[in-house]
């Protein structure tokens, strides 16, 4: 680790990395908070292992360390979560969300005019199968080919929820990587050369090939580039959301009978940037 903020730092399968020797509630100083900050700037994806149990307020206060937290929408507030900001998920109705990041690889806040800067997980209670799968979003745009980028470049999506348009590629705004603004399952269409003299929205299935070839080159290889997080009691993750594309597993929804209880907290930053070429 660069600077003297005094933890380990091991590279990822794929990419991010995974922290070891630091409590992240007790006793962080500003220089440990800014060595954090500038490692989740350059690596996307940062899991610190190995945490103590982690209160919602505490989750929030951390959160703040990269800008506004987000409050859950109204609908989405379980009524054992333990802060108005605290997204609460889990693999039995009664204890959290069911259901949540099963609805195709995606940023959150897609849907929103500045999509959020940020997400942070904690995993309260950990179930023996389920991950939360992660992939660099610069990746999938480096391993694009020059037919495809051109096509990819010229391709605005809209909202399925709110309508708000953004471009599919753009360039991240603090690290100037180009990366995707995407949501595979909440996409109402495409507009092509937005707001030119040849705008035009696909058809159905333009839109569905489209969705298809996002879906694939996530998953080229058989998912050679995706991180699986199996999550271990005590991790917290911190993801930089306009750089990392995100889907809950299929097996996050098995019983807790069959894998026992699945819980995690999910805080997400608000956005300050809109997507704009």
């Amino acid at each position: 680790m660069e600077g003297n903020a005094k933890f380990e730092v091991v590279h990822l399968p794929v990419f991010g990395v995974e922290v070891f020797g630091i409590d992240i509630t007790q006793n962080i100083g500003l220089q440990e908070i800014d060595e954090i900050k500038k490692l989740v700037e350059k690596e996307s994806l940062v899991v610190f292992r190995n945490q103590k149990a982690i209160t919602g307020d505490s989750q929030v206060e951390i959160s703040k360390w990269f800008g506004e937290v987000d409050d859950v929408v109204e609908g989405y507030r379980h009524k054992n979560s333990p802060n108005s900001s605290i997204l609460r998920v889990s693999n039995d109705a009664e204890e959290g969300l069911v259901g949540v990041g099963r609805t195709g690889w995606h940023i959150d806040g897609s849907f929103l005019d500045r999509p959020g800067s940020h997400s942070i997980y904690y995993i309260v209670s950990a179930p023996s199968e389920g991950s939360t799968d992660f992939i660099s979003l610069n990746q999938v745009v480096a391993s694009l080919t020059k037919v495809q980028k051109s096509k990819w470049n010229r391709l605005y999506m809209v909202s399925e929820k709110t309508n708000v348009v953004h471009p599919l590629l753009w360039c991240h705004p603090i690290t100037k990587r180009e990366v995707l603004c995407f949501h595979v399952g909440w996409t109402k269409n495409f507009v092509w050369d937005f707001e030119t003299e040849n705008a035009r929205e696909t058809t159905a299935d333009e839109t569905q090939d489209i969705l298809d070839d996002i879906h694939k080159m996530i998953v080229r290889e058989n998912e050679a580039f995706v991180y699986h997080h199996k999550y271990l009691p005590g991790d917290f993750i911190i993801s930089d959301n306009l750089a990392v594309g995100h889907m809950a597993s299929a097996e996050t929804q098995a019983s807790k009978e069959k894998v026992g209880l699945r819980v995690m907290h999910r805080t997400t930053v608000k956005g300050v940037h809109k997507p704009t070429k």
